[in-house]
C-alpha cells in the first residue's frame, strides 16, 4: 500500500551495514564503519539525576506555584504582617506529593523498558550461536530468531528453515493486523541452512536512513563471491522484518540487523510522550490570573490611599507612635514598595495554594471510582478498567471528538462463515451436523425447472472454487498456550492460516460444509469432498489479490486435464465479468448481506481451451519479468484473462462487532460527539462495520474521498464539489445526516502543503469545513502515523475541541497519545495500546459508562470545587480588605494568625474535598438511560465567566455583610448585657465566624447526594472550628509570646446580641443564592434540573436543609 507519511524527508543519504562486520574485499568499495545507536528502547521521561531538577522546573511552570514561592521569599526577607510558614508549608507539601506522583509513574515505564531491553536474543559469531541481551544487538549482527519469538530489531532475512526461503510473519502489535504475511529471503542466501554457512557470508547491505513508514523499504545487498564481480540483488519490503512483529509457522531464520534501537520503525512511529494539560486546569489559570489582578489592584489602592492619608503630620506621626531615626531616613519610593509588598502578603489569601493541594488529591482519589467500578470488570480477562494518568477525570465530561480504531476495538477481530448462496440457493453451514445443507426456501424462490444433476454440477463447482482459489497454508498441528491442538477424534485435525482473515473463514466454512481443503504438496491442490474421496488440482498460476482489481484467480488443472479458471471477489469488479449465470438472485442476496453488514464475496469460474491457456500464460510470463511497469503491465495482464466469467455465487462472512459497540456509538452520538473511525482495513470491510455499529444509519448520505475518484477528478475539484453539496443542505429545511469515507493516500494529500503558489490556497480549510459538518467520519487505510495526524489536524482546527482517541494495538499508540485522553483496550493484540493510554478498559462498551458517567460527575465536581474555592477566599480576604479603611491603612490583620492559616487547611477544606468525591447531582442510571444530559455540561459550560463572575458577585456580596453587618451592630454600645466594651480581636472573632458557618453551609445548599461522610464532614467542621476557638482562647499556652485570643471567643459568646447577629448575617448571605436557585429553576431549568425533579423524592432527611437543597440545587445559571 502507498501511504507516504506526511513530511517524508527526501532521501538524504544511504548507511552501509557490513554483514558480519566483515569488512568487503581489496578493490571493492571503502570501508567506513559508521556508529549507529545500540538496541536500547527509552520510553520514561526522567532519569535517576535530572528527576529533582526537571520535576521541579515543570511543577513551578504553573503559575500558581510560583506564584507562592514568590510570596514566600517575600515574606522571609521583609517584615509582614504574617509569617512565612503560612505560605510555605502548604507549598511544600503540594510539591512533594506531586513530585512523589509522577516519579512513581515514571519508575514503572523504566521497569518496562528494563524487562524489554534484558530479553535474551541469539546472535551468530565466529559460526556458533551466542545467547545475548536486546539492548546489546549492534547493526550488521546476524540474528537467529525461533518461532513465535518476537524480533528484537529491523532485520533483513537470509535464510529461513523453510525450503522456498520464507517465512510468516504476524504484524499485530504495529498496525494491529492479526494475519499472517509472507517474507522473503534474499535468493543467494536462502539455502544456508546451518550457522557456519551463513557465517561465511561475505556481503554488504546499501538501504536507506531509517523513517517511519512501515511499508517502504529500499535498498540493495551486494554479496562478493571469490574473485568473480559482487552480484548485485534488490532488497524491498518484502525482506524486511520489523521490530515488534513476531516469526510463526516457521521454525527458524537467520537475519542480519540494519535498524537497532530507537531507529526501528516501531520506535520512530511513536510519539514522545507529552504532558496533557486539562481544559479545567487552564480554566483555573485563567481564573487565578484575574484572581492576580483584584490582588494587586487592591494592594495598589490601599498603598496610595495609606500614603493620601498620612499626608497631615498629626496622622504621620501621632504624639504616641514617633518613628526611629533609621525609618525616617529612608526612602519614600522604599517605603512605599514594602507597604505594597506588606498588603500583598496579608491579601495573599484570596489566592489558594490549598486549591491545588485539593484538586490533586481529589483527581488522585477520584481515579479510584473507575477501577473500582465492578461494571467495567471483564471476566474473561479478570481486570477491569486501570487509570494511568490521573490528571485528566474531569476531561472526560469534556470529550466532543471520538477517533476509534476498528479491528479489535469496534469488532473481536475473529471471522465467521455465515453462509453461501449458489445458484439461488442459500446454504448455511450447521455448526454440529457436518455439511447438512439447510436451504433457505422463504428468502429466494427455487423453482428450478432443469434437472437436479445440473445443479450438483454447479454446486460442486462453487465449493471447489472456494477451497482452491486463496493463499491459505495448512498447519498440521498447533500449539495453542503449550496444549498441543493434536490427534482429534484420532484424526489429525489440521488448522489454517492466511494473511487474510476471511480467507480462513471460508475455508473452515466449506470444511463445514463437507470440502476440507488438505494441503498443497509440490504444486499440487489436494482436497477431500463431501463422499470422502481425495480430489488433486495441480496449481498452475495465481493471480494474487489487489485493492485495485478488488479481486483474485488461480487457474488450476483437474485430474481430468480441464483448465479451470476461479475467480473471487467484491460483487462491484465481478459481476460487470459476468456472462452467464443466476445474477439477479445472487444480486439481490449480496445486498440484503451488505445491508446486514456482512462482508460478501463473489465466486465466478470459466473453462480454458488449451489454446486460451497458452495464451494466459504467455500474458502472464511477459508482465512478469518486465522490469519497468511491472505493476501496470500484470494488471494488464490480469484484465485480459479474467473476463467471460460464469456465476457460482456468493458467500458471506462476518466480522463479529463487539458486544455493545452499536449501543455505545449511538449513545456518544446522543451525547453530541463526533465518532470518526481510523483503520487499516479496505473500505468496503470498514464501510459494513460502519453501518453495523451505527455509526453511518440507513439514511446517512455517503461522500466519497477516496483514490479511486481522485484519479477520475482532481482532487481540488472533489473538495470543492462535497463542500458544496454540504453547505446547500444547510439551506434547505429537512436536515440530511453526512458520513464521509476517506483513504489513507487521499488524506496525505489533503495534509499536504501546497507548493504551487497560492492558487488553490490550502485545502486543509476546506477538508475540515466538510468534516464538521459529518456526523461520522470513516478513514480507511491509514498508516499509524496518519491516524495521530488527523487528531492533531483536528485539535488545531479553530474550535480547539477535546478529542478522545480510543484504540488496542501498537498501531494506535501514536494517536493515542496525540489526542487530548488516551483509552487503551486490553485487547487481544498486546499490551501496548493499554501501557501508553491514560486509561484502560477491557471492552468498548466500557467506554459509555466512562464518558457519560464517570466523565459527567468528574467534569461537575471539579467545577464545583474550583469555583466554591475562590469563592470561600474572596469571602475570607476583602473584609481584610474593608477593614484597613478603619485602621489607618497600617496593614493590621482582621483575623489572628492561626485563623489566617488553618482556614483553607482545616475549617473549610474537607467538606469540598469531600463534595468533590462523591457528588451524585443526577441518579447514574439517568445519566445513562439519558446521553444527551452529557451536552449540558458540553464545552467547558459551567466554568465559563458569567458563572464564575457570578461566584465571585456572591463571595463579595457576602463579605460586605459580614463586614458591614458586624460594624454597624458593634456600633452599639451597650453590646454586652455587663457593660463591657468590645475590642478588634473579637470584631474579627465575630466576622470570621459568620465567614465558616456561611461558606460551610453554602456547600450544604448545593449538595445533592447526602451520605453519612458528608453530614459527618460538613458538621464536623463546624464543630471543630467552635472547639478549637475555644480550646485556642480558653488557655495560656506557654508557646506563644503574645496571647492576642485569650477568652475573647468565651466572652463573644457569651454575648446575646452576638449571638442573634451571627444567625441573622448567615441568612442574610445565604439568602440571595437561595433565591436565584429558586427562580431559575421555576422560569428556565435545564435538561439536568428536569431530570432531578422527576426523580422520585427521598425521604431520608426531613430537615429543613436537606428540603432546601432539594428544591434549589442549582450550580450554574
Amino acid at each position: 500500500p502507498d501511504c507516504s507519511c506526511v513530511g517524508e524527508e527526501i532521501w538524504v543519504d544511504s548507511r552501509t551495514v557490513y554483514i558480519g562486520h566483515k569488512e568487503p574485499p581489496p578493490g571493492a568499495e571503502a570501508y567506513i564503519p559508521q556508529r549507529y545507536p545500540d538496541n536500547r528502547i527509552v520510553s520514561s521521561k526522567y532519569t535517576f539525576w535530572n528527576f529533582i531538577p526537571k520535576n521541579l522546573f515543570e511543577q513551578f511552570r504553573r503559575i500558581a506555584n510560583f506564584y507562592f514561592l514568590v510570596i514566600f521569599l517575600v515574606q522571609l526577607i521583609i517584615d509582614t504582617p504574617t509569617s512565612p510558614v503560612t505560605s510555605g508549608l502548604p507549598l511544600f507539601f503540594v510539591i512533594t506529593v506531586t513530585a512523589i506522583k509522577q516519579g512513581y509513574e515514571d519508575w514503572l515505564r523504566h521497569k518496562a523498558d528494563c524487562s524489554i531491553n534484558e530479553c535474551p536474543v541469539d546472535v551468530v559469531q565466529q559460526g556458533k550461536v551466542v545467547r545475548t541481551q536486546s539492548h546489546k544487538l549492534r547493526v550488521g549482527d546476524i540474528v537467529v530468531v525461533k518461532e513465535d519469538e518476537t524480533f528484537p530489531c529491523d532485520l533483513i532475512l537470509l535464510s529461513s528453515s523453510r525450503p522456498d526461503g520464507t517465512c510468516f510473519v504476524t504484524t499485530t502489535s504495529l498496525d494491529g493486523e492479526s494475519s499472517h504475511k509472507t517474507y522473503y529471503a534474499i535468493p543467494d542466501t536462502m539455502a544456508f541452512r546451518t550457522e557456519q554457512e551463513v557465517d561465511s557470508l561475505h556481503a554488504t547491505i546499501e538501504c536507506e536512513q531509517p523513517q517511519p513508514d512501515l511499508y517502504k523499504f529500499v535498498g540493495r545487498i551486494n554479496i562478493y563471491k571469490d574473485k568473480e564481480e559482487p552480484v548485485a540483488r534488490p532488497l524491498g519490503a518484502e525482506n524486511l522484518l520489523l521490530r515488534g512483529a513476531t516469526l510463526k509457522n516457521t521454525q527458524h531464520i537467520h537475519a542480519v540487523a540494519v535498524y537497532t534501537g530507537m531507529e526501528t520503525k516501531m520506535a520512530l512511529n511513536y510519539q514522545s510522550k507529552s504532558q496533557k494539560r486539562s481544559a479545567v486546569e487552564k480554566s483555573m489559570n485563567a481564573f487565578l490570573i484575574v484572581y492576580l489582578c483584584i490582588l494587586i489592584s487592591k494592594a495598589v489602592i490601599n498603598t496610595v490611599l495609606k500614603y493620601a492619608w498620612q499626608w497631615s503630620p498629626d496622622r504621620d506621626e501621632p504624639w504616641y507612635n514617633h518613628r526611629t531615626e533609621h525609618e525616617r531616613q529612608r526612602h519614600v519610593v522604599i517605603r512605599a514598595f514594602t507597604d505594597f509588598l506588606a498588603f500583598m502578603v496579608l491579601f495573599n489569601y484570596i489566592i489558594p495554594v490549598s486549591m491545588y493541594v485539593t484538586v490533586e488529591m481529589q483527581k488522585f482519589l477520584g481515579s479510584y471510582f473507575i477501577s473500582w467500578d465492578e461494571e467495567m470488570f471483564d471476566e474473561e480477562l479478570g481486570e477491569g478498567a486501570q487509570v494511568n494518568t490521573s490528571d485528566l477525570n474531569e476531561e472526560l465530561g469534556q470529550v466532543e471528538y471520538v477517533f476509534t480504531d476498528k479491528t479489535g476495538t469496534l469488532t473481536e477481530n475473529n471471522m465467521e462463515f455465515i453462509e453461501c448462496c449458489v445458484d439461488g440457493n442459500v446454504y448455511i453451514p450447521h455448526a454440529i451436523c457436518n455439511g447438512q445443507i439447510l436451504s433457505a426456501a422463504s428468502s429466494i424462490d427455487m423453482i428450478d425447472a432443469s434437472p437436479g444433476g445440473y445443479r450438483r454440477e454447479y454446486e460442486d463447482l462453487f465449493f471447489r472454487a472456494l477451497c482452491l482459489c486463496h493463499t491459505v497454508q495448512v498447519k498440521e498441528e498447533e500449539t495453542v498456550d503449550g496444549i498441543k491442538r493434536g490427534i482429534h477424534q484420532g484424526r489429525p485435525t489440521s488448522f489454517y492460516i492466511s494473511s487474510s482473515p476471511d480467507e480462513v473463514a471460508l475455508v473452515e466454512g466449506m470444511k463445514r460444509l463437507g470440502y476440507t481443503y488438505l494441503r498443497l504438496k509440490d504444486n499440487y491442490m489436494e482436497i477431500l469432498n463431501k463422499d470422502d474421496e481425495i480430489e488433486r488440482f495441480e496449481l498452475l498460476h495465481v493471480l494474487n489479490f489487489d485493492s485495485v482489481r478488488r479481486r483474485m484467480s488461480v487457474i488450476v488443472k483437474s485430474s481430468s486435464g480441464d483448465y479451470l479458471l476461479f475467480c473471487k471477489g467484491a460483487d462491484s469488479s465481478i459481476f460487470p465479468r459476468v456472462v452467464s449465470g443466476k445474477v439477479e438472485q445472487v444480486k439481490a442476496r449480496v445486498e440484503q448481506n451488505a445491508v446486514e453488514g456482512l462482508r460478501t464475496l463473489c465466486v465466478a469460474y470459466r473453462r480454458l481451451s488449451e489454446s486460451e491457456y497458452q495464451e494466459a500464460c504467455h500474458h502472464l510470463m511477459e508482465a512478469k519479468l518486465a522490469l519497468q511497469d511491472r505493476e501496470q503491465r500484470l494488471a494488464q495482464a490480469y484484465d485480459i484473462i479474467e473476463r467471460d466469467f460464469v456465476l457460482l455465487g456468493a458467500t458471506a462472512v462476518e466480522d463479529r462487532l463487539q458486544e455493545k459497540a452499536a449501543d455505545t456509538i449511538e449513545s456518544l452520538h446522543k451525547a453530541g460527539m463526533k465518532v470518526w473511525v481510523l483503520t487499516g482495513d479496505k473500505m468496503e470491510t470498514a464501510a459494513a462495520t460502519c453501518y453495523a455499529s451505527k455509526l453511518f444509519r440507513r439514511t446517512t448520505q455517503i461522500l466519497e474521498l477516496t483514490k479511486k475518484r481522485t484519479e477520475e477528478q482532481s482532487l481540488h475539484d472533489v473538495l470543492f464539489e462535497l463542500n458544496r453539496t454540504v453547505l446547500r443542505q444547510h439551506g434547505s429545511p429537512y436536515c440530511l445526516d453526512f458520513g464521509l469515507i476517506i483513504d489513507g493516500a487521499t488524506l496525505s494529500a489533503v495534509l499536504k502543503p501546497n507548493q504551487e503558489g497560492a492558487g488553490h490556497g490550502n485545502y486543509r480549510e476546506i477538508f475540515l469545513e466538510i468534516c464538521r459538518n459529518c456526523s461520522a467520519v470513516l478513514c480507511c487505510r491509514m498508516a499509524p502515523l496518519q491516524k495521530a495526524q488527523i487528531v492533531k489536524l483536528i485539535k488545531a482546527s479553530k474550535e480547539h475541541p477535546i478529542t478522545l482517541a480510543i484504540g488496542d494495538g501498537a498501531n494506535d499508540v501514536s494517536m493515542i497519545l496525540e489526542a487530548h485522553v488516551g483509552i487503551g483496550i486490553m485487547g487481544k493484540e498486546g499490551r501496548q495500546a493499554a501501557r501508553n493510554s491514560d486509561y484502560a478498559i477491557p471492552k468498548f462498551k466500557h467506554l459509555k459508562k466512562m464518558l457519560l458517567v464517570h466523565g459527567h460527575y468528574y467534569y461537575i465536581r471539579i467545577a464545583e470545587l474550583v469555583q466554591y474555592f475562590f469563592y470561600k477566599n474572596v469571602c475570607f480576604i476583602f473584609p481584610q480588605f474593608l477593614y484597613q479603611f478603619f485602621c489607618g491603612f497600617s496593614q493590621q490583620p482582621l483575623y489572628d494568625t492561626a485563623y489566617l492559616t488553618l482556614y483553607n487547611i482545616s475549617f473549610t477544606s474537607l467538606p469540598i474535598l469531600l463534595y468533590s468525591l462523591v457528588e451524585q447531582h443526577v441518579s447514574m442510571d439517568t445519566l445513562k438511560r439519558e446521553p444527551s444530559l452529557y451536552r449540558d455540561i458540553a464545552k467547558n459550560s459551567l466554568l465559563r465567566w458569567p458563572v464564575f463572575l457570578y461566584w465571585t458577585c456572591l463571595g463579595v456580596f457576602d463579605a460586605v455583610v459580614f463586614f458591614f453587618g458586624a460594624y454597624f451592630l458593634f456600633d452599639n454600645t451597650t453590646f454586652t448585657s455587663n457593660g463591657q466594651m468590645f475590642g478588634n480581636w473579637t470584631f474579627g472573632t465575630l466576622i470570621f465566624t459568620v465567614l465558616v458557618f456561611t461558606v460551610t453551609l453554602k456547600l450544604a445548599l448545593d449538595t445533592h447526594h447526602w451520605t453519612w461522610i458528608n453530614h459527618f464532614v460538613i458538621w464536623g467542621s463546624l464543630l471543630f472550628y467552635v472547639i478549637f476557638s475555644l480550646l485556642w482562647g480558653g488557655i495560656i499556652w506557654p508557646f506563644l509570646n503574645y496571647q492576642r485570643m485569650y477568652y475573647v471567643f468565651m466572652q463573644m459568646l457569651s454575648s446575646g446580641p452576638a449571638w442573634l447577629s451571627i444567625i441573622l448575617l448567615i441568612t442574610v448571605s445565604l439568602l440571595p443564592d437561595v433565591i436565584k436557585k429558586v427562580l431559575c429553576r421555576a422560569m428556565c431549568p435545564t435538561a439536568t434540573e428536569r431530570a432531578q425533579s422527576t426523580r422520585p423524592c427521598l425521604t431520608v432527611e426531613p430537615s429543613t436543609i436537606f428540603m432546601l437543597s432539594q428544591s434549589s440545587s442549582r450550580m450554574s445559571f
